[in-house]
């Protein structure tokens, strides 16, 4: 793996996700895609995209003419501060969102077969390298995409949000083989249709992901009235980057309302939104990261922890910070009194783990109190020796602690543990803990450890210190498809091979006669391989009666499969378009790469 500084910085925890981009895997079909996509993306987007795109595709050294290979990128990237890696299609959100906070691209290795060439549901390499990386040249940009990982990592997901990802990844892979059966799709297609209807209500993730996607995928930039492209997923789309600007798409002005505004993967959008600078976007994350559970905490983010199912960090206002599964929390007065976590657990503080306090010392669980003692005005964390003693709590003596909630705590001080002049931790032997008639701990359980805190300042997912409690992204069970070509498939890619040479190597042109015989006879509906030998042969004198030959095929392809007319003529454009305006493009952008 082409590493580099950026790269270098990634915490272990997500290494799992990261694979091998199957280079040699590509075939010289996946490369015409690649192609045709870029040729397009030159011709159109210089006009619709906004004007850092050019640039971009400079700065971090994509090729027109070949899919690139990302680690080869990552010594062009680091000079802007960024890198790539590969991953297998879609991967847990919380994840994408922690590496593009450490300003690292993730790339799904795969590319969309040609039958998706204007659109995929799936993401892939096209829309990864071709959509986002060339945008995050731009500084301002880029700072918000950094901004927005880092809020997105803390940023709580529930269950709902899992099984939704889980399905539309496992919908993505059957979409992004070609040879998978229309009745699995169908199914999937159904599966995800009955789960977006079982919504109980939007996670934090939920309306963040809204927020990501009619910015970073599908966002506009300017004047309403002729806004720019700059999300990853239109730039990507050769289809949708033209129908977008359409009037029969609604333009709304980007504000905090579009969290609220839900979208479907698998068709083109209705409507955009349009903001008119990179700053804006900042402010709008802004708002909304100050409502999250990492900034506010109390009763609502410790029961968003416990929605989610998952490891998460609840960090008390003294500073010390419990991760693991939270599984319940008493209520006091609308605040969290006790809170129990199921499984192993561990204790930190500045997101280092406390010695003796990691997942293998809790590994049953742990349970503590939070609050005001009953009669004391002063929070819990800031109550001195003196006072402490003068309440018979010191160490070596048997005492005990009466919550406001009606928690308490009754044993012998073993110790406490002081950081920055707050107590943040005390630690009971022959313990008890109740709250009204049940029993919390028992002195047969071992040390009592009681984290200190008179409130919870901000939870939020994952946990403080990942090296400390050996937490890694759990790599998805379902892998996307490697492709198992048929024999029929190699045939076609070997000519789409040949013409490849053809064009940039020169050779025995009379060869194109019965590669586009043999098309028409056993590949009639493939319409991209055609369109490459006309522009081959456009302009060799004694090749215009196939160069006609073709462009009757493309036209009856055209007419049989309405779908194809525009990828058609776009395609005819580019190699038939004057010579003079395609060269400005082309020359301008190939002089920089």
């Amino acid at each position: 793996m082409e590493s580099n500084e950026v790269l270098d910085s990634l915490p272990r925890h997500l290494l799992s996700l990261v694979i091998e981009q199957p280079y040699n895997d590509y075939t010289a079909q996946d490369h015409a895609v690649w192609r045709y996509v870029m040729r397009q993306n030159v011709r159109y987007l210089p006009h619709v995209a906004h004007s850092s795109y050019l640039d971009g595709l400079r700065k971090t050294g994509i090729s027109i003419d070949y899919i690139p290979h990302m680690y080869g990128m990552n010594r062009i990237l680091k000079e802007i501060g960024w890198a790539a890696v590969a991953v297998d299609g879609f991967i847990p959100p919380a994840a994408f969102m922690e590496f593009q906070a450490y300003n690292v691209l993730v790339i799904a290795a795969d590319i969309r077969p040609v039958d998706q060439v204007s659109y995929t549901p799936a993401p892939d390499i096209i829309h990864e390298a071709a959509g986002h990386a060339p945008i995050i040249a731009d500084s301002q940009y880029a700072s918000y995409l950094r901004e927005f990982g880092k809020t997105g990592a803390k940023a709580f997901a529930s269950r709902y949000d899992d099984q939704i990802y889980e399905a539309i990844r496992h919908l993505s892979i059957l979409k992004a083989d070609p040879y998978s059966s229309s009745d699995n799709i169908e199914q999937a297609e159904k599966e995800l249709e009955i789960l977006s209807q079982a919504s109980s209500g939007p996670s934090e993730m939920a309306l963040l992901r809204n927020l990501h996607w009619w910015t970073v995928e599908y966002g506009l930039i300017g004047e309403m009235n002729n806004p720019k492209i700059y999300g990853a997923g239109l730039l990507s789309s050769i289809g949708e980057s033209y129908s977008c600007l359409q009037d029969n798409v609604k333009k709304i002005p980007y504000s905090i309302e579009a969290k609220d505004v839900n979208f479907d993967i698998t068709t083109r959008q209705p409507q955009l939104f349009v903001t008119p600078d990179f700053d804006e976007l900042n402010k709008v994350l802004e708002t909304y990261a100050s409502t999250m559970s990492a900034r506010k905490g109390g009763l609502a983010g410790v029961r968003k922890a416990i929605n989610s199912g998952n490891l998460s960090t609840v960090n008390y206002t003294s500073g010390i910070q419990i991760s693991g599964i939270l599984e319940k929390v008493i209520e006091f007065d609308n605040q969290p009194a006790y809170l129990s976590f199921l499984g192993p657990t561990m204790l930190s503080y500045a997101d280092k783990m406390i010695s003796g306090q990691g997942k293998e010392y809790h590994a049953h669980g742990f349970g503590s109190p939070v609050g005001f003692l009953k009669g004391v005005a002063t929070p819990l964390e800031f109550i001195g020796d003196t006072e402490f003693e003068r309440m018979g709590i010191s160490e070596g003596k048997r005492g005990r602690l009466d919550f406001e909630s009606g928690v308490s705590v009754e044993g012998t001080l073993r110790s406490k543990l002081v950081q920055k002049g707050k107590t943040i931790l005390l630690t009971f032997v022959e313990c008890t803990v109740r709250y009204e008639d049940q029993v919390l701990f028992e002195p047969g359980w071992g040390p009592y450890d009681m984290t200190v805190g008179a409130g919870i300042a901000n939870c939020y997912p994952g946990v403080a210190d990942p090296g400390s409690y050996d937490f890694e992204f759990p790599v998805p069970v379902e892998k996307t498809h490697k492709l198992i070509h048929t024999q029929e498939a190699k045939s076609l890619h070997q000519h789409y091979h040949t013409i490849q040479q053809l064009r940039e190597q020169g050779g025995d042109i009379n060869q194109v006669q019965s590669i586009f015989e043999e098309l028409v006879d056993q590949y009639p509906k493939d319409w991209l391989l055609p369109l490459e030998i006309h522009e081959l042969i456009e302009n060799v004198e004694d090749k215009k009666q196939l160069c006609e030959e073709i462009l009757r095929h493309l036209k009856r392809n055209a007419i049989e499969d309405k779908s194809l007319l525009k990828l058609i003529q776009d395609g005819l454009a580019v190699n038939m378009s004057s010579q003079k305006e395609l060269d400005r493009n082309q020359n301008e952008v190939m002089a920089q790469i």
